[in-house]
């Protein structure tokens, strides 16, 4: 009728960022503190943003890496 209450649209991914609170996107290189993947290049898959290790080309989901204290992900961005 009047549009009085709209309704707010979330964005439905969440906020990716770093231990220093440094926003992730894809093309990104980061230093990974789990999974022994050392420097690794962020990729989109199908499922998702993930994390490529540079050395042994091991590809880990971007929710494995959530830091339970702070909810940031456990990488540097280099």
């Amino acid at each position: 009728m009047f549009k009085i209450f709209k309704k707010k649209v979330k964005d439905k991914r969440p906020q990716i960022v770093d231990l220093n609170g440094e926003p992730i996107a894809t093309g990104d290189m980061v230093k990974s503190l789990r999974y022994d993947l050392g420097e690794c290049l962020v990729i989109e898959t199908e499922s998702g943003l993930a994390y490529e290790s540079v050395d042994s080309k091991k590809i880990v989901h971007w929710t494995k890496m959530i830091d339970a204290a702070t909810e940031r992900q456990k990488v540097y961005k280099l």
